[in-house]
């Protein structure tokens, strides 16, 4: 992948089904708001009646509810034409923050059963967005200690202006009031979103596991796609008696299934993204021993690697370097019957940097000869596949034999970072 490219690249515009979704989101939520904002303001009006014909409260309680109740019903009636929910919630907000505290402090101060209205704001905040919910509950918080200082304050400049005979009767209906809003409003609208909430996470659970399954099938046909190629090349080998063609065509079929078995290890795993390497690599040098030395050979084979798992981007080039290594060494390094010992190893470091450490105790060849100098296709390619793998790649010169050093990160990683 081009950075350069990703860096300049237009973000994806949203499917229309994600579209419709968002859409459907949206007038979820406004349907809520309004619903809290009809039925409150609906509720404020009749109180303020309630107070004043069958409470004996005449004195700015029912003007705060009648003014609360009229002002947002003329809110509510006007997202119609704006269209800015933002604005419809935070207008009502504050409308209800200052009516309760009005007439919280009218009412009895902190022992006010009205003062639980000032929970439902909170409840409203977090409906809407959890940053509200946040700062509509510290800035309660503060207004209910703040309250209590007054009722405690040997100077207070309200007065309690529900009368001695209403005051069980006003508690009552102030916490119907707020139980009803809990329970029945917003209770009945949250469960409900929620019930949607699993839904939708079913269906994307749903919708992920059919795209895994589509997606080993994927690496299950294109390891048999590979295989095919492989069988083509053995045939094409034994039609040959040129022995330089023969060794050309076993040379590719091995490079070939060198890729298959990391798909392979896709489908049958149950990670598809990554594979574990330890156990490809082993699989792989066991393959290329078999296939180049046969069954009883006298190679001893050294595969340190911890539990690691790299992605496909990065697995494949490195499995195609490991592959040349070990044929290079197989082939030329420990020639004929020899005893040899071929040793792998790969550690993660700090950084996310990766070193691998592959080589042989064979009789290893010239420090003059290098990728630039050779014809040697395999020697090109180990080099090659390092500048894939947008790592470097050094000739470890103080051991005998044949030994790389090279240094890498994940691919997709590094894409990313320079992202």
């Amino acid at each position: 992948m081009d950075t350069e490219q990703t860096k300049t690249a237009t973000p994806p515009l949203l499917s229309p089904e994600k579209k419709k979704k968002l859409e459907q989101r949206l007038k979820n939520k406004a349907r809520l708001v309004l619903k809290v904002n009809y039925f409150t303001s609906v509720f404020s009006i009749v109180f303020s009646a309630l107070c004043m014909f069958l409470l004996d409260i005449v004195e700015v309680i029912p003007y705060v509810f009648l003014g609360f109740g009229s002002l947002n019903l003329l809110n509510t009636l006007l997202y119609k034409y704006h269209k800015n929910l933002t604005l419809t919630y935070n207008v009502v907000s504050i409308m209800t923050l200052t009516g309760s505290i009005i007439i919280t402090l009218f009412s009895g101060g902190i022992n006010s059963p009205f003062i639980f209205v000032l929970a439902l704001i909170v409840v409203a905040g977090y409906v809407t967005t959890k940053s509200y919910g946040s700062l509509y509950l510290n800035l309660n918080l503060l207004i209910i200690v703040l309250i209590y200082s007054q009722s405690i304050a040997d100077f207070t400049f309200v007065t309690d202006v529900v009368p001695e005979k209403s005051k069980n009767l006003f508690a009552l209906l102030s916490i119907l009031f707020s139980v009803y809003l809990l329970g029945g409003v917003f209770g009945k609208n949250l469960l409900s979103s929620h019930h949607s909430l699993y839904k939708t996470k079913d269906e994307l659970e749903a919708k992920i596991t059919e795209k895994e399954t589509l997606l080993r099938e994927v690496h299950h046909r294109v390891k048999n796609n590979l295989q095919t190629v492989s069988s083509l090349l053995s045939l094409q080998s034994r039609n040959h008696d040129d022995k330089m063609v023969k060794e050309l065509l076993k040379s590719s079929q091995n490079r070939v299934i060198s890729m298959a078995m990391v798909h392979e290890m896709l489908y049958l795993r149950e990670d598809i993204g990554k594979i574990e390497y330890r156990s490809y690599v082993q699989e792989l040098a066991e393959y290329l021993i078999r296939s180049i030395k046969g069954t009883s050979s006298n190679i001893t084979l050294d595969v340190d690697i911890p539990d690691l798992k790299l992605n496909i981007d990065t697995a494949i080039p490195l499995g195609l370097l490991i592959n040349e290594c070990v044929t290079n060494a197989l082939k030329y390094g420990i020639p004929k019957e020899n005893k040899g010992e071929i040793e792998i190893k790969l550690r993660k470091g700090e950084n996310d940097e990766y070193t691998l450490n592959i080589g042989d105790n064979g009789v290893g060849f010239a420090k003059e000869i290098t990728h630039k100098t050779t014809k040697s296709l395999g020697l090109k390619l180990i080099h090659n596949l390092s500048r894939q793998l947008r790592g470097s790649i050094i000739r470890d010169l103080t051991k005998g034999g044949t030994h790389y050093v090279v240094k890498f990160r994940e691919i997709s990683d590094t894409i990313h970072s320079n992202t």
